[in-house]
């Protein structure tokens, strides 16, 4: 009888404790768990604040003298030229209009360490805009985009020809982690990816990105969107 009694005072004793103590553990291991998550992502986070602040980046190309270099080439990305795309990885660029045309060159490179850069090389084309894809980005990326003015025979041997030969590319930086100013980006590109094979408002799309400075008279009304990628 007595062990019986020791033994049922034990029991009630042991449940108590776990009816008192059970939430107040559980409470601490999720706090445990939160502030874990928190000292991981800190850095993180800090560092790609620090990459968005200080990247010297510029979404508009072109600009300088001569029929090719100085025909506008633009990244569709936030005005700061630092970007991080949506799951499906689709990025954009627009091209300025031109008499002569010629091809394009779009390179990927991280933008520490020595991984091979991706080139993509596309056909002259006029003005309008192409969509792109790439890979789930895990390191930071520089994305660079030019004429390949180098091609263009339409240099003319005045005295001042010598002043630029080469189109300044745009220049982004692609990140990991998304900020609220992502966001409107990524859902005009997604509106654009719909509207492969089809023309585009200019004043409307460009607008839409922050470039409406950029639709002088010489731009077409429309813009074709071409999606080479689109099979990626």
């Amino acid at each position: 009888m007595l062990i019986s009694k020791l033994f049922a005072k034990l029991l009630i004793g042991t449940l108590f404790c776990r009816m008192q103590f059970t939430p107040l553990l559980t409470m601490v291991f999720r706090r445990s768990v939160l502030l874990a998550a928190v000292v991981l992502f800190l850095p993180l986070a800090s560092a790609q604040q620090n990459q968005r602040n200080v990247f010297p980046g510029r979404r508009v190309g072109g600009g300088t003298r001569g029929e090719c270099s100085a025909r506008v080439l633009a990244h569709l990305v936030p005005e700061t030229s630092v970007f991080s795309p949506a799951p499906t990885g689709d990025l954009a660029l627009v091209r300025g209009p031109s008499a002569q045309p010629v091809p394009l060159a779009v390179t990927f490179r991280a933008q520490r360490g020595e991984a091979e850069e991706d080139l993509r090389r596309m056909p002259a084309r006029p003005a309008g805009i192409t969509l792109l894809r790439v890979p789930p980005i895990r390191e930071a990326m520089v994305w660079e985009s030019a004429f390949a003015c180098e091609s263009d025979d339409s240099t003319t041997a005045d005295d001042l020809s010598f002043v630029e030969t080469a189109s300044p590319p745009a220049l982004s930086l692609l990140v990991a982690v998304s900020e609220p100013g992502d966001l409107p980006v990524q859902q005009a590109l997604a509106g654009l990816r719909q509207q492969c094979g089809a023309s585009v408002p200019t004043a409307e799309t460009l607008a839409s990105f922050g470039l409406a400075d950029l639709a002088t008279a010489q731009w077409p009304k429309h813009l074709p969107v071409d999606c080479p990628d689109s099979a990626r």
